[in-house]
């Protein structure tokens, strides 16, 4: 009986055989085929024992990035922000889509220090850009500044906290060295605190801001005024005016640090 060269091939146990459409059909070595079918089959022990282990992706868990774990105080302006933008000192870091460091000029005459970055700010990468922004804007306004010309914007935390809420007193803590080290650089004329949390953050007080308002403070040898957030204003409208007058403190404080005093 003579076999066809596809009878052949099933004989052997080598089929079906594919062949692709519109494609022009490839001639199998029979030969060729034979001797390979010719070939002891190996054992399944042998071709476990040969075959490669599977490769494991071992993947290392690597140190936050703390600034507890390094100087800080050390940090330029390049390296600072690198530092905050993979800062995982704290679990603010797992839901931010990126950390705000801060904006404006950095040889300024005011630094506002808010509470850290809401949703508009998280999106952005700056803080200060929703209603509250448009309001702290016009504050600035009043005063004869702009962001970016003789003043800078910050916060007391760089990651935005869920949901807008405040930040805590340990998120606050783990972010501090940052805003040190900003305030350090800047070398501000002085600072203004927007609220309780850059309250809490800075001078480390918890007495409310009524009791604060209108009083001078200290850090690092720069003058410290207290008004309230322009996200509170918004709320609670009234006290509007009560932010102005902290504002016009603010504004002879500074003069006061600015101006060489007369000789008798």
């Amino acid at each position: 009986m003579s076999l066809n060269r596809e009878q052949m091939l099933v004989e052997m146990g080598i089929s079906p055989i594919w062949v692709l459409r519109d494609a022009p059909a490839v001639e199998f070595d029979v030969a060729h085929q034979i001797q390979e079918a010719a070939q002891p089959v190996p054992s399944a022990a042998a071709v476990a024992e040969a075959a490669p282990l599977p490769v494991q992706h071992v993947y290392q868990k690597s140190e936050p990035s703390s600034p507890a774990t390094l100087d800080v105080g050390a940090l330029d302006w390049p390296a600072l922000a690198r530092q905050v933008a993979g800062c995982r000192a704290c679990s603010l870091c797992e839901q931010r889509k990126q950390a705000v460091l801060g904006v404006g000029d950095t040889s300024p005459d005011y630094l506002f220090i808010g509470e850290g970055p809401g949703a508009d700010e998280d999106a952005k990468g700056e803080p200060f850009v929703g209603q509250a922004g448009k309001l702290l804007d016009s504050m600035l306004a009043a005063l004869d500044i702009a962001r970016g010309n003789r003043v800078y914007i910050a916060n007391a935390v760089k990651c935005r906290p869920p949901g807008n809420r405040t930040p805590e007193p340990a998120e606050m803590a783990a972010c501090w060295p940052y805003l040190e080290r900003q305030i350090a650089l800047l070398k501000p004329k002085i600072i203004v605190l927007l609220g309780k949390a850059a309250v809490h953050a800075v001078l480390h007080d918890d007495k409310s801001l009524a009791s604060l308002r209108g009083r001078r403070f200290d850090h690092a040898g720069i003058p410290v005024v207290v008004t309230y957030h322009p996200a509170y204003l918004l709320r609670n409208l009234p006290d509007k005016a009560k932010a102005w007058e902290d504002l016009l403190f603010a504004r002879r404080t500074l003069r006061e640090q600015t101006t060489p005093e007369l000789p008798f």
